[in-house]
C-alpha cells in the first residue's frame, strides 16, 4: 500500500519501521518539528524523523495541520491509507478523508477502554492487570473509532511505564501490519466501540506523582511505576525531595503513614495507610538513580524519621 505516516516517538518509530520492512510503500512522513531538550536545550529530532532520514523518505513537520498548504500535500501523494501513532496533532476532518481508506490509528490499549494520551500510565495507575494494542479507524471523536483489530498482553507486576511503552511498540507494529492485510479484503467490518464502557486517560500532571503515604502501599507502588520514568513519584524527607523509581509493596508492618520502619540493604521500609513500601531504587535532586543501599551510604536515614504526608 501507499501509505502516509505520521507519529513521533520510538513508540511510533517501530511501527514506521515494520511497515518499510513489510515493503509498503511510504509516501510521506509527518512528525512534530524538533523541541528543545537537555540542559543545553539543543534542538532534537524525533525518533520518528531520525528514521525517515535513514531511509531518505519525504518528510514534513508542520507545527499544524489546519494550514491549506498542508492539506495539498498530503493529498498530492496519492496515499491509500494514513497511519497514525502517537503524532501529537490533531488531524483535521479533510484530512481524515484525504486517503482513499481514511487513516487508523495504533493506540496503546483495549479500546474503549482508555481513551486519550495516556493509557499506559492510566492501566498501571489503576493496578490493571492486562492491556495491548487496538488498531482503529480514525474518526472526528478522541479514540472512537471503529476497531480493526486488538491483542492483549499482560501487565507484570515490576512493569513501569517505560517497560509496558517499549513492549507495545513491537505489538503495535506487528498489529499494523496486520490491519492493512484485513483492509485487503473487501468483505471485512471493523467493529463499533461500546460507548457503555469507555473509558478516558488524560495526560498525567506532576501534582499527580506526589505520594500519599495515606493510601494502600499497594496503591502507591502504582504510582512508583507509573511515574518512571518521568517525572518520578516523589515526596520529601528530611526537608529535602525524593523521587522514588522502583518499590514494592509489602503486608503486616504497623505504623503512621509515612514513617520509616527499617533501614537495610534491601531498602527502605515506610508505613503507608495499610501495608508498607520497601524503597528499592531513589534519586536525589541533581544525582543519578541510587539503590536505596548506595543512597543510605551517604544519607543518614533512621527508623523513627517521617517521608511528608501529604493528602
Amino acid at each position: 500500500m501507499k501509505i502516509i505516516f505520521a507519529g513521533t516517538p520510538q513508540f511510533a518509530a517501530h511501527a514506521l519501521e515494520a511497515l518499510i520492512t513489510k515493503g509498503h510503500e511510504i509516501t510521506l512522513v509527518l512528525t512534530q518539528p524538533d523541541r528543545p531538550a537537555g540542559r543545553g536545550m539543543k534542538l532534537n529530532a524525533s525518533a520518528v524523523k531520525l528514521l525517515a532520514q535513514e531511509y531518505k523518505l519525504a518528510l514534513l513537520q508542520p507545527h499544524s495541520l489546519k494550514q491549506t498548504e498542508t492539506h495539498v500535500q498530503l493529498d498530492s501523494v496519492g496515499a491509500d491509507i494514513m497511519v497514525v501513532a502517537a503524532y501529537g496533532l490533531i488531524l483535521p476532518t479533510t484530512i481524515l478523508n484525504t486517503p482513499r481508506l481514511g487513516c487508523i490509528n495504533i493506540h496503546a490499549s483495549l479500546l474503549p477502554r482508555w481513551r486519550g494520551a495516556a493509557p499506559i500510565q492510566r492501566a498501571i495507575l489503576a493496578g490493571e492487570q492486562e492491556t495491548g494494542i487496538t488498531i482503529m479507524q480514525m474518526d472526528q471523536g478522541l479514540d472512537t473509532g471503529d476497531i480493526l483489530l486488538q491483542q492483549s498482553i499482560p501487565i507484570l507486576h515490576n512493569d513501569n511505564t517505560k517497560t509496558l511503552c517499549d513492549k507495545l511498540a513491537i505489538l503495535g507494529a506487528d498489529c499494523v501490519i496486520k490491519a492493512l492485510k484485513l483492509l485487503t479484503n473487501e468483505k471485512f467490518v471493523a467493529t463499533p466501540q461500546n460507548e457503555k464502557i469507555a473509558s478516558y486517560a488524560p495526560k498525567l500532571n506532576k501534582k499527580e506523582a506526589k505520594i500519599n503515604w495515606q493510601l494502600s502501599a499497594e496503591r502507591i507502588s502504582y504510582s512508583v511505576r507509573a511515574f518512571n520514568p518521568h517525572p518520578g513519584a516523589h515526596s520529601e524527607v528530611h526537608g529535602f525531595p525524593l523521587k522514588i523509581f522502583q518499590a514494592r509493596h509489602t503486608t503486616g508492618t504497623i505504623g503512621y503513614p509515612g514513617e520509616i520502619l527499617s533501614t537495610g540493604p534491601e531498602g527502605i521500609v515506610v508505613a503507608c495507610g495499610k501495608g508498607s513500601l520497601v524503597l528499592e531504587v531513589v534519586q536525589k535532586p541533581g544525582g543519578k538513580k541510587l539503590s536505596a543501599a548506595e543512597f543510605l551510604a551517604g544519607r543518614s536515614l533512621q527508623p523513627g524519621d517521617y517521608f511528608t504526608v501529604s493528602r
